[in-house]
């Protein structure tokens, strides 16, 4: 499997910078979160987007994927939303992207059933645009939709292959799935997987992979045992929203060498 390790770790860092921190840390590929606040967002121009593109290039890096904010089953019109999707999917085919990421984010105000539909009726269009643009869209198990059940009840529904599923190890098991059950509901709809690590249900601070509570050595297992051994495992640390978080440059070598290991188990 490849490495990457994801950009809300090094909040605005500069992308020469995040490229020199792959590179030196040993890892495939980067996952860019789409924000104004960082250097890549759907507001680039033309120039900006093939100068981001070339560096990667030039660094032998990947680009994963692109982390959105677009909310699929949120209330509201669909335009919106579609139009937010549109604009990540222009931005992923302009840089070589394979996969952009959208969120759940069903309302309180809706039954699960309603946040299902409005998701599937969503996804559904948007994967037609995702297809002529050679881009995938990824539901991440996240909010309102967080156990791979969950997903897999709206991609079920949606039934096309550029809308897939972003399994964040976190937050399957905060829901109260096993990785065993995880991966088996989200094994035919799978794009890559964002590992993690924190010290408790109630604490969830980042920490250094294997230094906390997650069973990141049981998800591996099931991807290996699947059909994605040649995926990817993402390293998804929450810098942004835990300003005491300690700084991921520190940890990505040994975060590196941690995911290794658990790989090398089963080789």
């Amino acid at each position: 499997m490849k490495l990457a390790f994801s950009t809300l770790g090094v909040p605005g860092l500069p992308i020469a910078d995040v490229l020199n921190l792959a590179t030196t840390h040993g890892y495939h590929g980067i996952e860019l979160r789409a924000h104004p606040e960082e250097p890549v967002h759907p507001g680039i121009d033309l120039a900006e987007r093939a100068d981001v593109a070339a560096q990667f290039k030039t660094a032998g890096i990947e680009i994963l994927g692109i982390s959105g904010y677009a909310r699929v089953a949120a209330p509201g019109d669909d335009e919106p939303v579609l139009e937010e999707i549109r604009s990540l999917l222009t931005l992923a085919r302009d840089l070589g992207a394979p996969f952009i990421r959208v969120f759940p984010g069903g309302g309180t105000e809706q039954s699960a059933a309603e946040a299902d539909a409005t998701a599937a009726r969503r996804l559904g269009t948007a994967a037609e645009y995702a297809a002529d643009f050679g881009v995938r869209i990824l539901l991440e198990t996240h909010d309102s939709h967080r156990t791979g059940a969950a997903a897999t009840r709206v991609l079920g529904a949606v039934g096309h292959r550029h809308a897939g599923a972003l399994w964040d190890v976190m937050h399957t098991w905060l829901g109260g799935e096993s990785p065993a059950e995880s991966h088996a509901a989200l094994s035919p709809y799978l794009g890559y997987v964002q590992v993690k690590d924190i010290a408790s249900t109630e604490d969830t601070t980042p920490l250094g992979l294997g230094e906390g509570v997650l069973p990141l050595a049981a998800c591996v297992d099931a991807l290996l045992s699947g059909e994605h051994r040649d995926g990817w495992l993402c390293w998804e640390y929450e810098k942004r929203w835990y300003e005491g978080a300690e700084p991921l440059p520190e940890l990505l070598g040994p975060g590196r060498d941690y995911l290794s290991r658990l790989l090398n188990r089963q080789a």
